[in-house]
């Protein structure tokens, strides 16, 4: 018996002929398009799986969907065709005022026509209340409203509508969570605005899972932004937020819509601020101070005078700043309390204020003006729930925790305004001209401010500026004892 040579380039395999099935064999030009993974959070693409996204390094969120098509694109005729952009009408992006003067201000002026704005906020926070003050004002001027609820039942909001003075004949109510009957009742009551309380509650049958999983809240959002933008209706949503801190659902919701509000508190104080994450019509500097009332939400505009507090005689480890939120200038007061620490690891405890920041100043301060603080718990707090995450108030948290330590108050009248670095220089910040009016028109005579700070001083107030940490405890803490140790 005979057997035939290997083909030639086999590398001596004994070649097999393929068998005939009628159809060309799958090459790279046949083979089946294959699976990708895309992220849930931002979209970011991947051949195979992989626990943590590469692009907003998420765990978990990759999923698999189809690969991708071979077929080719081509050309559609279009219906409507491009026009130069001045003549395009705006008066479809008109821009009216919701009633609340300090909502207005971080929209930019106004609710536009066809925006969508999505306010996330802790639970508890006052969303709920704000959306329904706002639907009520609304209502007022003469707007139909539609507010859907998908949290509470028709009657809860109708008795938290009447406890705030919200009932209105066109404000209509419907507790919902179909995404179908959600947009019916848009085509029904074809409203001026709309609101949705909220996105995560709402679920659409025409894609798979729970109400407020990745794929739920996708096509939710898109399908009211799609009506909104046609219908040219505003609508206002509201999102839940994780235990992080970040707005629960996928990245691209926060893409999808024109405005990304965030509403702050803390549970404990009435004081909220509202703050514009992403805005396409306005800034993002600004920031809106509301109090929560038994009554309802209240706007503040002037909003300083919550974060001090009232004393007949000047106390030791006080001192006042100013932050700057956005571009509104608030006094806010920062308190610090030092004690002989019974542990053999004395207590840094902190409130409305960053703790490791201001462990970075009590060693400077340690370490740059020789104030022993070892072996003593130190305490630093700020009044009236307000949080300062500015490094301006570097230097009031130093001269309260000096004049705490050495028992002394500071001079009356003052402010201290900068950043402190880690040399024990005092560093510029911006806007000092407007920090130092908001302060004069408060009653604060004197100030200490960073060396070039070129503001003009607002009339009747003594400002003197510092290079370093050491001349601003001197300066800020007068009397017969040296503050500062001598080297």
């Amino acid at each position: 018996m005979t057997t035939s040579a290997p083909a030639a380039g086999s590398g001596g395999a004994v070649g097999r002929a393929a068998p005939s099935t009628g159809t060309a064999p799958r090459g790279k030009a046949g083979r089946a398009p294959r699976s990708q993974y895309r992220c849930a959070e931002c979209g970011w693409t991947a051949v195979r799986w992989v626990g943590r996204c590469g692009e907003c390094q998420q765990w978990g969120t990759l999923e698999e969907v189809g690969g991708a098509p071979t077929g080719v694109t081509t050309a559609r005729t279009v219906a409507t065709p491009a026009r130069p952009i001045a003549e395009v009408e705006a008066g479809a992006a008109a821009t009216w005022p919701s009633g609340v003067g300090e909502l207005d201000r971080v929209l930019g002026g106004g609710v536009v026509s066809g925006a969508v704005v999505l306010l996330a906020g802790e639970p508890g926070v006052g969303k709920s209340t704000l959306l329904l003050d706002v639907a009520a004002r609304a209502a007022t001027h003469g707007r139909t409203v539609l507010y859907v609820t998908g949290e509470e039942s028709a009657a809860q909001v109708r008795l938290r509508a009447e406890r705030i003075g919200a009932l209105r004949p066109r404000l209509l109510l419907a507790a919902e969570t179909d995404l179908a009957t959600v947009l019916g009742h848009v085509e029904q009551v074809q409203p001026d605005l709309l609101v949705v309380d909220s996105v995560q509650t709402v679920a659409s049958d025409a894609v798979d899972g729970t109400a407020g999983n990745v794929t739920q809240v996708r096509e939710v959002a898109a399908s009211l932004i799609r009506v909104a933008k046609a219908r040219g209706m505003a609508t206002l949503l509201v999102g839940h937020v994780t235990k992080d801190g970040g707005i629960a659902g996928p990245r691209v919701l926060e893409h999808l819509v024109d405005v990304v509000c965030q509403f702050e508190g803390d549970r404990h104080s009435r004081l909220r601020l509202l703050r514009a994450v992403k805005n396409r019509y306005g800034p993002t500097d600004e920031v809106g101070c509301f109090d929560l009332t038994e009554t309802g939400i209240v706007g503040l505009t002037d909003p300083s005078g919550l974060f001090l507090s009232r004393h007949e005689s000047p106390v030791a480890g006080t001192a006042v700043t100013v932050t700057l939120e956005g571009r509104r200038p608030l006094v806010a007061e920062v308190q610090a309390l030092v004690a002989r620490s019974t542990q053999p690891n004395p207590r840094r405890a902190t409130s409305g204020l960053d703790s490791s920041r201001v462990a970075m100043v009590l060693a400077v301060v340690e370490r740059r003006a020789k104030v022993t603080l070892a072996g003593l718990d130190t305490y630093v707090a700020t009044v009236g729930g307000v949080r300062l995450g500015e490094p301006s108030a570097d230097l009031a948290v130093a001269l309260a925790v000096a004049s705490a330590h050495i028992d002394r108050p500071l001079r009356p009248g003052l402010v201290a305004i900068g950043e402190v670095g880690l040399a024990g220089e005092v560093r510029k910040v911006a806007g000092v001209g407007r920090r130092l009016a908001e302060a004069a028109r408060l009653g604060f005579t004197h100030a200490i401010v960073p060396m070039g700070s070129d503001d003009a001083a607002p009339a009747g107030m003594a400002v003197l500026e510092v290079p370093d940490l050491r001349t601003a405890l001197t300066a800020g803490l007068p009397g017969d004892r040296p503050v500062v140790a001598d080297t």
